[in-house]
């Protein structure tokens, strides 16, 4: 658990480079868009090769899919009884079934189970991915008031993501990736995801709880935060499924809400409070259901 204490470390920091004016207001961005770029493609070359295709991976690529079904009817349901606006509806279909499972995920999962575990994650992450891609699409489309957005809009973002390209070009050249320096090199480089993106979620942090929002707010970090990794977990322990990717799978589904998927949201013309909202107050109360969810697995 040095790890978690070490990612608070760096969230107190980033929330104390906010209070200095030296730093500047896209300081957040500045750090996220590195990670992006640079950090996470090294940790994808770096895992790459260590991926096989197993039952154990299948578990990792099949769970973001039913907790996107699980997520999206139990938001459903939620607007049947509570009646929330069409445009609150909107954003919850979108933003609720997909996980922060990048930015998010790799240092809680590095945290929590050791560097091994992420080669598990790539797989989940990128499956995320293309749900965002298909039924993100999809919610955009049908909730969006933005006549401008354009399908193959998202499409070009997502086929040109850089974990995906990544992602890509390691399986093309997984041979010339498992030398002794590319792997030391890639290390040394993936190693500033934790410091970079802690460091810009705690500078970004913003507690965000707007009156006429409160209900589907509270309603939709209910289901991704609890309600849908318990199910994942209820689901495997049923199924007899057990190893390191049913774990980190059930992890993943307890992630706070999609970053990308909120900042479509409000390019969408959707429900720019509530969407900023879920992602902001979503990573705070993640600090705390994460290591809960963890010690019931």
């Amino acid at each position: 658990m040095e790890n978690f204490v070490l990612i608070g470390v760096f969230v107190a920091v980033g929330m104390l480079f906010r209070q200095i004016k030296a730093f500047p207001k896209d300081t957040a961005h500045v750090l996220n868009m590195f990670a992006l770029y640079v950090s996470v493609p090294a940790l994808v070359l770096l895992k790459v090769p260590h991926i096989a295709l197993s039952s154990e991976n299948i578990v990792a690529a099949v769970v973001p899919c039913g907790m996107l079904l699980f997520s999206a009817l139990m938001v459903m349901l939620g607007e049947r009884l509570w009646r929330w606006p069409g445009s609150a509806t909107g954003v919850l279909l979108l933003v609720v079934p997909l996980g922060n499972t990048s930015f998010m995920g790799v240092p809680m999962i590095q945290a929590f189970f050791g560097t091994a575990a992420l080669s598990h994650l790539i797989i989940y992450d990128q499956m995320n991915m293309l749900i965002f891609g298909t039924y993100g699409t999809i919610m955009l489309t049908l909730y969006g008031t933005d006549t401008s957005f354009k399908f193959w809009t998202i499409t070009r973002r997502i086929l040109l993501f850089p974990p995906t390209t990544a992602l890509v070009i390691g399986i093309a050249l997984r041979p010339w990736l498992t030398s002794e320096k590319m792997t030391l090199c890639l290390q040394n480089i993936s190693m500033t995801i934790v410091p970079l993106v802690m460091t810009a979620i705690g500078f970004q942090l913003q507690l965000r709880l707007p009156r006429h929002l409160l209900a589907p707010l509270s309603a939709g970090l209910f289901i991704k935060l609890i309600a849908a990794p318990l199910v994942a977990l209820l689901c495997c322990r049923m199924l007899g499924i057990t190893g390191q990717a049913v774990h980190v799978s059930i992890m993943e589904a307890g992630m706070p809400p999609m970053v990308t998927a909120s900042a479509m949201a409000v390019i969408a013309g959707m429900e720019t409070e509530l969407a900023v909202a879920l992602v902001g107050v979503g990573i705070i109360l993640s600090f705390g259901t994460l290591p809960l969810l963890y010690l019931l697995m």
